[in-house]
């Protein structure tokens, strides 16, 4: 009686389309469900790619449907009318709900949803042209009384141009991108036996999974309407369910709140889950969580070593050298610290779950994309490494040198994490990797964890007074060694001077160290007005103020493009397709100019004759992708192999379904290892 109701209720809807466009007062008439066409860019480059979205607004009460229907219903039939040369790709569809009316499931949109066609545009077409691009769909649209056949006649006009994208338009484009189920490389097994079909899933065994559900598209491969058992064994998920004929398998796998993975399964033997789902479930969170937060107190602490960091906790941890304090004020200066620590880290990272959230591709350091956020640590660090030097006292509140309470700990806390942004190590990339696809939250408790570690060093000397008798005694010795510490802060300041140049030209480079010299030239004057016992000045703060304030508005970045190293190509994907398709090994690494990590590595292993000629001789492609700018396709896929951010190091050897992701710190032998394989 099921299969007899399904053919009725799809026979009627589809003899009911013609009808529809001479019969607007049908019943239910609408339309119930609207539908626009958009394109990412008005102006498509010639022989680029552009992404459309059918952006569908159901009426309330009102659903419409999935490739695979389920057990009724019939999915949208899209014809498209395109130029010549110009083709249409197979719609993309978001991750549905479930609809369960009567015993029969339903595969439904009851909320506005986009799916996503890509258009390719040959080469070779002038700017100017026209691409008018014409749509007519016809979908069925159902209330829980009534389903309503009706179509849609759509028009689009596209203009060959630059490839442009409006930062309005690709913001919107990646939320929709975000929608969609991402493809899972690793393959899946069922089998079907005795009526039930069990599907074993590759997937963490530390990831988080909630809601889990399979959406099959393989047309009555499994019974739609049966309850599916969800259960977690190791680094796989096991579903059970009534299953009928055994071939090829493909769906979804719902794995969060509007997340979903697209799987393939072979038939195949799945050997018995040995975990029960429910509390597996709720525990991988808990176990992800936890996994996350030490790698990240452990990326933390690695962060204390970097030259922009070690001279404020060595000044830091040498203020409580000197003994004036006593164990209750060296714990709160500790905690202070700490607190400003932790605030700043927890702040970035909610930035970038709220900019993730609102669709940008954003990792770790992602304010260090803009110049101006570079001139302004470029700044900040000239001043620093000259208080350092001894030109000048910072008034209160205290950053570095003589304590000045917990307000001052808390500042240098706060400019600790600050100025470590660009930073980033073992576990830290694995760490805040997994924070982007938890809970919240989690995900803030993992910032959190990443600042606790920053902190740890100082935070165990505050409570710890055996650790502070080991530090040596205070002396002449220590003024001497301030100024040694000066030197990795004008490190730093060169580097970011670079950064600067890179991102926004000479002239932007130029008009930085302008503004520091002006800067450093009021910081003598009024370290010189210090010397006779007169205070700091308002009068030097507010030129200060001035000074890095004009130069913020006119930085600008510049549209030069990124540097090639030696035997490099700028990565793609579909560069990384042509070359894998050949069979050859490929290389593929993603950095940045503000990233210290990447460059050190870049230098250390990377851009060695021995590893050139090492990848010459095994074959062995080169791909860069530079991130600097924030590049979203860039973005998104980094985001695919679970990093926040930069660097990302990936190794695909030739045949293999998946890469090999590589240590955040790379050794020539290393590299040389891979290319003799």
């Amino acid at each position: 009686m099921r299969g007899l109701y399904c053919l009725i209720v799809t026979l009627l809807a589809l003899m009911a389309i013609p009808a529809r466009a001479e019969s607007p007062a049908a019943p239910g008439a609408g339309p119930h469900l609207t539908i626009t066409l958009v394109a990412e860019s008005e102006r498509p480059a010639a022989g680029s790619e552009v992404t459309l979205a059918l952006d569908t607004r159901p009426e309330s009460g009102w659903h419409g449907y999935w490739l695979n229907p389920g057990d009724a219903g019939f999915p949208a039939k899209l014809d498209w009318t395109l130029p010549a040369g110009v083709t249409a790709g197979e719609p993309r569809y978001p991750v549905p709900g479930t609809l369960l009316i009567a015993g029969l499931m339903n595969y439904v949109f009851e909320k506005p949803y986009a799916p996503l066609v890509t258009l390719t545009i040959p080469a070779g077409l002038a700017a100017g042209s026209k691409l008018p691009v014409r749509l007519k769909a016809a979908y069925l649209v159902c209330s829980a009384q009534v389903c309503v056949p009706e179509n849609a006649d759509l028009a689009l006009d596209l203009i060959v141009g630059d490839g442009s994208i409006a930062p309005a338009a690709r913001a919107t484009f990646d939320a929709w991108r975000r929608a969609i189920p991402r493809p899972l490389d690793a393959r899946a097994t069922w089998q079907v036996t005795n009526g039930i079909a069990t599907i074993a899933i590759p997937y963490p065994a530390a990831a988080p999974l909630k809601d889990a559900y399979f959406f099959p598209l393989t047309m009555n491969a499994i019974d739609y309407a049966a309850p599916q058992k969800v259960t977690r064994d190791g680094d796989r998920v096991i579903l059970s369910t009534k299953g009928k004929t055994a071939g090829a398998l493909s769906g979804v796998l719902r794995i969060g709140e509007g997340q979903g993975l697209a799987v393939t399964a072979e038939p195949g033997v799945v050997a018995g889950a040995t975990q029960g789902g429910g509390a597996a479930e709720s525990g991988g969170v808990l176990v992800a969580t936890l996994l996350a937060f030490g790698g990240a107190v452990l990326g933390g602490l690695l962060l204390n070593i970097m030259p922009c960091v070690f001279p404020i906790l060595s000044l830091k941890a040498l203020s409580l050298a000197r003994g004036h304090l006593d164990e209750r004020a060296a714990r709160r200066e500790a905690l202070g610290y700490t607190a400003g620590v932790v605030a700043v880290c927890v702040a970035l990272g909610g930035a970038i779950l709220a900019l993730r959230a609102g669709g940008s591709a954003v990792g770790w350091a992602f304010q260090l994309q803009d110049p101006r956020m570079i001139l302004l640590l470029l700044l900040l660090t000239v001043a620093i490494a000259l208080n350092l030097g001894g030109l000048f006292e910072i008034p209160t509140p205290t950053f570095v040198g003589n304590s000045g309470g917990v307000g001052g700990a808390f500042a240098t806390g706060a400019l600790a994490a600050f100025i470590a942004t660009p930073c980033t190590g073992p576990f830290m990339g694995v760490a805040l990797g997994a924070a982007l696809i938890l809970p919240w939250p989690a995900a803030l408790a993992v910032f959190a964890g990443l600042g606790l570690g920053l902190a740890l060093p100082f935070l165990a000397l505050g409570f710890v007074p055996a650790l502070r008798k080991r530090l040596p005694r205070p002396g002449a010795w220590m003024e001497t060694f301030r100024h040694i510490l000066s030197v990795p802060m004008w490190l730093t300041a060169i580097a970011l001077a670079w950064v600067l140049g890179r991102q926004a030209g000479i002239n932007g480079m130029t008009l930085g160290l302008i503004a520091a010299l002006g800067i450093a030239l009021i910081l003598w004057l009024a370290g010189r007005r210090q010397a006779r016992g007169l205070s700091f000045g308002v009068a030097a703060t507010l030129a200060m103020l001035a000074i890095a304030g004009g130069a913020l508005a006119f930085v600008e970045r510049s549209a030069a493009a990124p540097v090639q190293a030696a035997g490099s190509e700028a990565f793609s994907e579909a560069r990384l397709a042509a070359l894998r398709a050949e069979g050859r090994p490929v290389f593929a690494y993603f950095t940045a100019d503000w990233c210290l990590t990447c460059k050190v590595n870049e230098a250390a292993a990377i851009d060695l004759a021995s590893t050139r000629d090492a990848f010459a001789a095994g074959k062995v492609a080169v791909l860069v992708g530079d991130w600097t700018d924030g590049d979203p396709v860039l973005g998104r896929f980094i985001e695919q192999h679970n990093r926040a951010g930069v660097p990302l190091y990936l190794y695909y050897a030739p045949g293999a379904a998946e890469p090999q992701i590589l240590p955040q710190v790379l050794t020539p032998g290393l590299l040389s290892d891979l290319a003799r394989k």
